[in-house]
Order: structure tokens, then sequence, then C-alpha cells
């Protein structure tokens, strides 16, 4: 069970005050101060009181601050302007806090007071194309979202909800059979059995694909002959499975090995495929509701109201061909996924450029009844951009493949890391090992330290500098803090913390500041408020390591609590770097 929040614990006290003058104990909220100078605290709840109860801020604030003085919790409460309270903590109060802190096997992270069944779409890619920049964050956002979720005590299922299933993989197809029109799987008199082994390679599919989607663009047709395939494969036809599923595990076995390098992972592994079963009902659904109508050719569902202040165009369920588009199985999708995992919530992170398109399927699921619209939520990120700050491109106009900036990571990580750490006696398996970890840390804080909805400039060695708000700094700071404890032999059992000095002040607030940084994180679908208070931390372990003596502490209460301390700040770093989904080497 996690222990309750320093914030809420204040607010609590405070909440009582309010309750005292006869007001509503909402108004006892508290926050971090904003003037750190004055007070730990702040109060602002006496202006909002007075205001409903049309009476003087300043005379409740003075009101609820006497309430407040002489409580052994506070070792100053004053107040400031129209009605601020400002408050300042007994440091022996802050020590109960640490200790409890200390003793709790979840190191302070804030548990939801109501668990959720969460479905978390992230990943995207399209089999037969590599991965690329624009892979990176869904990818990491949606990991750390989804460690950040099983950690505040919801059941989450991470699916990566491949793009499978619509007219790439009919140009695909017709590739295919333009460069090897003799293979069985074309010959439509032939329903099988068909070759186990796959007649392309990972590496043809990343030379086949950019060559179909160049010949459909430029032969309309390629392009008829294209979106006939993928009908045909929509349908069943029996050759097209068959090498549309040598498509699939070739492609899987390629992603895997991508996402395992950037410690994401699935829970499932379904795609627009999946969702095939689901079409059929589906439509029948919208018909018996009245819902589908007919537009050009194809058949849609109006999503548009009369309040909109902008034009929502309607959602194609069937192309004018017959094949089913993205709205097809993405509301199919909800469909299967309502059936079979029973969510109370279904978060997709996806590029926050297609956002009109998850507002049009979620208004239909909701229209359908498939699914409350405010069930729904599209988390939409920024695009990593290149020093023109434009969204990183090839030479070509491509999008710069995954792997290139991977590499160009761990290159970068190994110079750095060969350079400091060669004459320190380290192996070569631990330099690759502590270089792989630092490249991965530099990679994804930088991402992530970012506000999710803003874009960023990709920047190499400012990503890799062990100075600043970086993931090689962050991982400096707990190796520091495990070599301490080593060196000291380990924190004493049962050791109680106490607070002496500004520094451990200073970290005993930074510590206890993580349940609130974490509910809020969770609650705005923000990892980055994670990295703030992860930097924070660092920091403030950072005052205390220079102006605060540890192992060679003469006084061994003093050593004994101190070394807890460093012990607890370890553990909590530690957790929000996990659930950053960074890894932290034993020793740099």
């Amino acid at each position: 069970m996690a222990i309750v929040s320093l914030i809420d614990r204040l607010s609590h006290i405070v909440g009582a005050a309010f309750a005292a003058e006869s007001l509503d104990p909402a108004f006892g909220r508290v926050q971090v101060s904003d003037r750190p100078d004055l007070a730990q605290f702040q109060c602002n709840g006496a202006l909002a009181a007075a205001k409903q109860a049309k009476t003087n801020p300043r005379a409740i604030g003075e009101a609820v601050a006497a309430r407040l003085s002489g409580r052994e919790v506070f070792s100053d409460v004053s107040l400031a302007g129209p009605g601020f309270v400002n408050l300042t903590l007994n440091d022996d109060y802050l020590a109960g806090i640490v200790n409890e802190i200390a003793a709790d096997d979840r190191h302070g992270a804030w548990a939801s007071p109501a668990p959720q069944k969460v479905v978390l779409d992230y990943g995207g890619p399209n089999v037969a194309k590599p991965l690329h920049v624009g892979h990176l964050r869904t990818a990491v956002i949606g990991e750390s979202l989804k460690r950040l979720m099983r950690l505040a005590g919801d059941t989450v299922t991470g699916d990566i909800h491949l793009g499978d299933w619509g007219k790439q993989m009919g140009q695909l197809i017709m590739q295919v059979k333009q460069e090897m029109p003799d293979l069985p799987y074309f010959n439509a008199a032939l329903a099988g059995p068909y070759p186990d082994e796959s007649p392309v390679t990972l590496a043809d599919l990343a030379r086949l694909y950019p060559l179909a989607a160049a010949a459909c663009k430029a032969d309309q047709t390629r392009d008829v002959e294209a979106r006939s395939a993928t009908s045909d494969l929509q349908a069943g036809r029996p050759g097209y499975r068959a090498l549309w599923q040598h498509f699939i595990q070739v492609s899987h076995a390629g992603l895997k090995r991508e996402y395992d390098d950037l410690g994401v992972s699935f829970d499932l592994w379904h795609g627009e495929s999946d969702a095939h079963p689901y079409v059929e009902p589906l439509i029948k659904l919208l018909e018996d509701k009245g819902l589908l109508a007919d537009s050009e050719g194809a058949r849609v569902v109006v999503v548009a109201r009369e309040a909109d202040k902008k034009d929502i165009p309607p959602l194609i369920m069937i192309s004018q061909d017959g094949s089913v588009l993205y709205g097809s199985t993405d509301l199919a999708t909800i469909m299967d996924r309502t059936q079979n995992l029973d969510p109370d919530i279904m978060l997709y992170v996806v590029d926050a450029r297609q956002a009109q398109h998850f507002e049009q399927v979620f208004r239909a699921a909701d229209k359908a009844g498939l699914f409350a619209e405010d069930r729904l939520e599209h988390l939409g990120f920024g695009t990593i951009n290149g020093p023109d700050n434009k969204p990183f491109k090839t030479r070509d106009g491509d999008a710069l493949p995954l792997r290139v900036l991977l590499d160009q990571m761990k290159d970068g990580a190994i110079d750095r890391v060969t350079t400091s750490l060669q004459d320190k006696g380290f192996s070569q398996e631990e330099l690759a090992d502590i270089s792989a970890k630092v490249g991965m840390a530099a990679l994804k804080f930088a991402d992530l330290s970012n506000p999710r909805t803003t874009n960023y400039i990709f920047d190499v060695d400012k990503f890799l500098s062990f100075e600043g708000k970086t993931g090689p700094y962050l991982l400096y700071a707990a190796v520091r803090i495990k070599s301490l404890l080593e060196k000291a032999g380990g924190a004493p059992e049962a050791a109680q913390i106490m607070v002496t000095d500004p520094a451990e002040r200073d970290l005993v607030l930074a510590l206890a500041a993580f349940a609130p940084a974490m509910a809020t994180a969770y609650d705005k679908r923000m990892p980055h408020l994670l990295c703030d208070h992860a930097y924070t931390l660092a920091q403030a372990f950072s005052k205390l390591y220079a102006s605060c003596r540890i192992i060679d502490e003469s006084n061994h209460t003093l050593r004994a609590s101190r070394l807890a301390l460093a012990l607890t700040t370890g553990q909590q770093l530690e957790l929000l770097l996990q659930t950053l989904g960074i890894d932290v080497p034993d020793r740099m």
C-alpha cells in the first residue's frame, strides 16, 4: 500500500484549519512554494474562500495561519500579500516523512486510488518497412507510459498495432509479382500448399516497398492493380494470404530486433489484419443503426456535429473499390478490444498530426455505441527535428531510418565512455555494456524530457553530455550512489534518517516530491514530469554529496543517517529511470 504523499498530508492539516473557520476544507490545498526563499510550501485558498464567503481574504488567511501556528508540524507559518499562507516544516516532521519513504518498498511512488484496465496502443509500424525516426517517439513514450501506469496500479495491455492490411500490402504483392512472376502465389488456380520459406528477406522488403509505392504513384494502371490485390488479399485469396504471411514473419523478426535494442516490448503483436474478422459484424452494426451513408461510391459514417467550428470529414468504412481502410480497421479494433479485453480506457500514442483521424474514429465509436468517446484518448506527440528545426529527413527527403539514429548514439557513446573510462580497469565487455546503456539513456531521456506535445531538435553531442539535464548525467548520479554505498559497506540496517543540514532538508523535500510528480505525470500522460523530478533529485543529492561528510563522518549516528538517505535516494532514482525505460550500469 502506497504511503500518503506529503502534499496530501499538509493539505489535510490546512484543510482542517479552513473547516474550523466554517469554510470548505478543499480551500486548504497546499502546493510547493513559488518563493522557496520565503517558505517550502504555500496555500492560496484564502483568496477563493474570501470570494465565496464575501469577506476579506487576508482576514481568512490570518485566521487559518493562527490555527496552524504552534503545531509541531511547522517550524514557521506566515502570511504574505492578500492572504497567501506560507509554511515551513519542522525538521523532525520531515525526518518522519523520509523514514517512511525509506521503509516503503515502492520508494515513495504514488498509487492510483482507482486502478483501471488500460489498452495502450503504441508502435504502429508498417509491415515490410524499416522503422524510421518517427517511430522512436511513439515507442519510448508508449513504453514509459505503460510502466508508469503499471507502477500506479493499473492493468495495462500494450499493443503494437501493426500496419499490415492496407494498400501497401497490395502494392508489395504486385511488386513481388513484377520481379518474380513465376512464384506459385500468383497462380489463381492454385490453392496451396505453398513454400514454407519466404521468397523475400527483410532487405528485399526494404528495397521492394519504395519501388512499389513509386510505381503506383507514377502509373495509374499499377495503382489499380495494387488496389485490386489489396481487395483480393482482404477477401482471402490463398496465394496472396500465403505471401502476405511471409511478409509478416520476416518483418516481425526485424521489428523485434529494433524494439529489443530500444528496450521496448509489447504484450500484443496485433495488426490491422486481426481486426478483419470484426469488420463484417461492424458494418452490420452500423447498418442496423442507420449510421452508414453512401458518398461518391464509398460507404461512410458521418461524424460532424452542428457545434463544430471546423470541418470534420466523414469516416470512410468501405472504399470505392470495396477495400477497408484505416477508419474501418481502427473502429473494428475497438470492437475487438472491447469484446476481448474489456478495458476501462484506450490510449493511442500516435503522431499529433493524426489528431483529426482519431477524432473521427472516436466519434464514430461513440455514435455506434462501441465505446464512449470520453474513454478514448489520442496522446499526440511532436516531431524530432534536424538542425533546421524541420522534421528529420535523409538527403533524399525520406524519413531517417531509426537504425541510423541508434547507431549515431551508440558510436557517440562508445567514444565518450572509452575516453573517460579506458584507464580505470574496465574490460572491453564492460565498456561495451556501459556504452550501450549510456547511449540508450541519452536517446531516451532526450526524447522523454521534452513535453510529449512539443517538437525537439536532435543533437547527439548535447544528449551525450555528462553535465546538465541529460540521461548520462542521471546514470552517473545513480552509479555514484551505488559506488558510495559499496565503499561504505552499505547502509546500516534500521538506521534512522535525521535532518540536520540544509542539504539534507532539500534532498528530503525532493524525495517527498516523487508522489505528486508521478500523479501529475499520470493524469496528464506526460513522462517529462518524471524526468524533471529525476533531475531535481539527482541535483539535490549532488549538493548533499558536496556539502556533507558521508563515509568519513565521525559521528556514527549521523554517518548511518546519511548512508540511509543515500540508499533511499538511489532506490527512488533507479525506480524513476526504470519507469522511463532506462537501465543503470553497475559502475561507471
